[in-house]
């Protein structure tokens, strides 16, 4: 033994120096071994931390966030689910559904995510839009026609449905004078014809006997013509005329010659407008008169400054 103590028999250790007895396990020393085998342990743990750090230092796995869309149209709809993947080293972090809302904010209603399946024999509410029903409005289109004013004598202001006016010539109107008035006392007759009612031909009232008149406008058609309605346009409403009819090859030199044919009865003008539906339209005629038998009371004048008469335009539909 190292210390030089006696052993025992039997007796494998020093109980002095700790030394094996010759041929035992622990001859060469307990201390020397103990030193190694702590070394060993030591490595074997070092590399068990190295590898342990080396595998956690590898590719994480991406991470799944599910974002739940909340949405307002009708409910009962499975609403999909999003799979984001997370970037190594950024931290995932899922939006939580009870996050504050700002103020005045309206929370949105929660829908479930899986659609519910009715248990067997279960009816199921089914979800109806109302329908809407568009509706046009009717639109009425108001007629034209003008209600008619008929007398007992077949005068008539309606606006009826007619023929276009007769086409006369430039020469056609003149005026009717059996009482021989100086010509000075009459405008120029073709205004009456012209087709623009801002032109009249005029004639004067006599003012020895206002206001009578005894005068009127002469239209030669050329040829024989049935006429259904004569329209007038007067800017000297308040007058009385009547229309006459006649034939022949000369027109008659009074208005009470029988060749004259009456196609209306007297017929005060209470308008600007006047349309005289005539007698006789069956009949034709070669020659028109409009003839003026009473002046408007604001028409009369005085004899240093007469008053006149205006017809501004004339106009014939032929019978159909």
């Amino acid at each position: 033994m190292k210390c030089a103590a006696p052993l025992q028999p039997g007796q494998d250790w020093c109980l002095q120096c700790g030394a094996g007895a010759p041929g035992s396990l622990g001859a060469s020393g307990w201390h020397t071994g103990s030193a190694l085998l702590a070394v060993v342990m030591l490595l074997v743990l070092g590399a068990i931390a190295a590898g342990y750090a080396a595998l956690n230092k590898g590719t994480p796995k991406a991470a799944v966030v599910t974002t739940t869309v909340a949405q307002t149209s009708p409910p009962a709809v499975s609403t999909p689910t999003t799979t984001t993947p997370i970037t190594p080293g950024a931290t995932a972090t899922t939006p939580s559904t009870k996050s504050p809302l700002g103020l005045g904010a309206v929370k949105p209603p929660k829908i479930p995510l899986t659609a519910v399946t009715p248990a067997a024999g279960e009816k199921v509410a089914k979800t109806t839009t109302p329908e809407t029903k568009s509706t046009t409005p009717t639109t009425t289109t108001p007629s034209s026609s003008t209600p008619s004013d008929t007398g007992s004598n077949g005068e008539s202001t309606s606006e009826e449905s007619q023929q276009s006016a007769i086409v006369l010539d430039t020469n056609a109107a003149t005026p009717y004078n059996p009482y021989n008035y100086p010509a000075e006392w009459f405008g120029d007759p073709s205004l009456a014809i012209d087709g623009d009612t801002s032109t009249a031909w005029t004639a004067q009232v006599n003012p020895t006997s206002a206001p009578a008149m005894a005068e009127g406008l002469l239209i030669d058609l050329k040829a024989k013509h049935k006429i259904a309605v004569l329209q007038l346009v007067t800017s000297t409403p308040g007058m009385t005329v009547q229309v006459y009819g006649a034939n022949g090859h000369t027109v008659p030199a009074s208005i009470t010659d029988p060749a004259w044919i009456p196609l209306s009865a007297f017929k005060v003008v209470k308008k600007k407008h006047l349309r005289l539906k005539l007698r006789d339209s069956k009949k034709a005629f070669t020659y028109i008169t409009l003839w003026i038998s009473k002046a408007p009371a604001a028409a009369v004048g005085s004899a240093t400054a007469p008053g006149h008469v205006d017809i501004n335009e004339v106009e014939l539909f032929p019978t159909r």
